[in-house]
Formats: structure tokens, sequence, C-alpha cells
């Protein structure tokens, strides 16, 4: 069997949005505190017998994170026109992401937004 190597970071960052077109309470403007789970995956070490430094995961997440700290998610894009949805915040995560750390051997794997501490998306491409 093929060994394969899962790395995770968590941070976090708070912002406020409106969801459009949504039959509740959500489509009026709140916030939330949420939590972002990274992850990336190879099947090799590299020569110093790490997938990538933590670091590197890190400071990735969390320069995408101060994009949206403290901010109405609806103002910015690509949330001017896509609906600013856990789902879709999942996603943009995960895309920029694997912009900033792909590579032959290193691939993000999923991205988690945990909403509140009881409700989360899981966004992973196959």
């Amino acid at each position: 069997m093929a060994a394969k190597y899962t790395l995770k970071i968590v941070t976090d960052f708070a912002s406020a949005h409106t969801l459009r077109d949504y039959p509740g309470a959500c489509s009026r403007m709140h916030g939330h505190n949420w939590k972002v789970e990274a992850e990336v995956e190879a099947d090799q070490l590299d020569a110093t017998g790490m997938v990538i430094d933590f670091k590197r995961i890190k400071q990735a997440t969390r320069e995408i994170a101060s994009r949206l700290d403290h901010y109405y998610l609806n103002d910015i894009e690509p949330f001017t026109a896509l609906n600013p949805t856990a789902e879709n915040i999942a996603r943009y995560f995960y895309e920029e992401l694997s912009k900033q750390l792909n590579t032959d051997s290193v691939k993000v794997s999923a991205v988690t937004l945990w909403e509140t501490e009881r409700a989360c998306v899981r966004y992973a491409e196959t």
C-alpha cells in the first residue's frame, strides 16, 4: 500500500455576510468567527524529511484569511457576485491555497470551513 502524508493547519478569521436569496434570517447581515482547516498531502517527503513546512501552509492560509478578516464579504471579490455561503468560501480558500502551495509532489487536498462550533463544510476536488 502506498504511503500518504496529510498535513493540517487551523486558523481563523471574523467577518460578516448576507446570504442573497435565502428565505430566512441569514438573508440579513450577520457575522461569524470562522475556523479554517487546510489540508495538504503528498506521497513522498523532501530531502529534509518533510512534505512542506507547516509555516508555509500557515502563512498562505493566514494571508487569504486576512483578505476577509473583519470585512463584509458581500463587498469583496469574488463574493460581490458569488453568494458568500460557507460552501463558496471553502472553495475560495481551496482554490487560492492551491495557487500558492501546489507543486508536482504537494497538493492541497481539502479545506474545512467551520461556520460555528457545530456546523462546517469540507471542500475537496478529486
